[in-house]
């Protein structure tokens, strides 16, 4: 990766993910494409925990650690955390990976069920193979999406799924930076692009929609160096016709840089 550019599309963990790529001796290049928002409704919180007392749920699904404490925070605030972990009690609950695991350990929760490593939605429902879904109500904390995979998989499977939004993702309130991506790429100034997370290429090429650049983009994304985290944002990346270089594995910063450096070494 010596001398190489890189162009990073994380947010939060874009920093990191920066530091990364200067220990390789590569040079990253920061475009922001996801933004995540609160969305959570204090009003809907309260409700579905009074729900749940009389309507309650069989299985609590947890997806994120960030989701995960927002939600806390919210019962936290309304004086509902109590009654929350009590209801959580007689539920199974089931956890995507170790930043949920983390969230709900830090409040006391059992956990019965846990996703294995690479924690992808295809682990969440393998988990939950052997489990009676039949007519259960399944508790879903919603991510910055929604995660239609998750969701239809388990209708098909007869249970009656409930969502609880705590945040959403949206295009940066700057998108200058994604412009001058752009304009990089067209230049063949960089050397990779690294997408962490399916949403950052909607929002790219939301961009490069609205300023007509949508074929310009493809075309320079297929004439660089493509790295994406796992199989949901590749399967993004070629519903926009652009195919990847690599993909890591598991789907892991970690493995990500290095799959990244041999390729750029070689």
């Amino acid at each position: 990766m010596q001398a190489k550019t890189v162009a990073i599309l994380e947010t939060r963990l874009g920093r990191q993910l920066g530091e990364l790529v200067v220990k390789h001796g590569g040079r990253p290049i920061y475009a922001p494409a996801l933004a995540e928002v609160p969305d959570v409704d204090r009003g809907y919180i309260a409700r579905l925990v009074g729900e749940l007392a009389t309507h309650p749920a069989q299985f609590a699904i947890f997806q994120t650690g960030v989701g995960t404490h927002a939600l806390f925070k919210t019962t936290d605030e309304l004086g509902l955390t109590g009654r929350l972990l009590a209801l959580l009690e007689k539920m199974t609950v089931v956890v995507r990976g170790p930043k949920p695991t983390g969230a709900l350990r830090s409040r006391g929760v059992r956990m019965d069920i846990s996703a294995a490593d690479p924690f992808t939605t295809a682990q969440v429902l393998q988990a939950l193979q052997s489990s009676p879904l039949a007519g259960a109500r399944v508790i879903v904390q919603r991510y910055g999406g929604a995660n239609l995979e998750l969701d239809d998989a388990l209708s098909a499977r007869g249970a009656h799924v409930v969502e609880i939004p705590v945040y959403r993702w949206s295009l940066p309130a700057d998108t200058r930076p994604l412009v001058e991506l752009m304009d990089a790429l067209e230049r063949s100034q960089i050397d990779a692009v690294t997408v962490t997370n399916a949403a950052q290429v909607h929002n790219l090429f939301e961009v490069a929609q609205q300023l007509g650049r949508t074929a310009a983009l493809r075309a320079a994304l297929n004439g660089t160096l493509v790295a994406s985290i796992g199989p949901v944002a590749t399967g993004a990346l070629k519903k926009f016709g652009v195919s990847i270089g690599l993909e890591a594995s598991p789907p892991k910063l970690g493995p990500l840089l290095s799959a990244l450096d041999a390729a750029l070494s070689r």
